[in-house]
């Protein structure tokens, strides 16, 4: 698959676009390096597709990232778009469990994006952070003796 030209066919609307790029990705007709190399050079839309097509193949398949792939999302938790960030933060939450020994970076930008001024990019860091906590022990004693200590 082209992705200069798959994302430049005006004839297939953005959701559409996601859909089956996340389809490619699951299949294996794309490899995420490939996938990684085309969203690094693109524009923040086109960007933000690429994220939103890797949130949408990691619900299906939680294992599917590298830690590459764990590394470029987590560097995009700072990206000036929220689109990005919230896409990058969802794709965190779902695949976090994959990659128990590198999240400090990822709880630091999340943590940081729940102040960010727009709903969803907080909701997505919130939900990310929730994951995270679900699968750590260490983590959740400590949140909870940090809510105990404000209350």
């Amino acid at each position: 698959m082209n992705l200069n030209e798959f994302f430049q066919d005006k004839s297939i609307k953005n959701k559409e676009k996601i859909e089956i790029l996340s389809n490619t990705v699951l299949n294996g007709e794309i490899s995420l390096r490939e996938l990684l190399d085309f969203a690094s050079l693109s524009k923040d839309p086109v960007k933000a597709s690429c994220i939103e097509a890797l949130e949408f193949s990691t619900q299906v398949k939680h294992d599917l990232l590298d830690q590459e792939t764990f590394d470029f999302i987590t560097e995009n938790l700072s990206a000036d778009a929220p689109r990005i960030k919230w896409e990058s933060a969802k794709v965190i939450g779902n695949t976090a469990k994959n990659f128990p020994e590198n999240l400090n970076d990822p709880i630091t930008k999340l943590i940081e994006n729940t102040t960010y001024e727009g709903t969803v990019v907080r909701w997505s860091a919130a939900f990310a952070l929730s994951k995270i906590l679900n699968i750590n022990d260490n983590l959740k004693k400590q949140a909870a003796f940090t809510n105990k200590r404000y209350l």
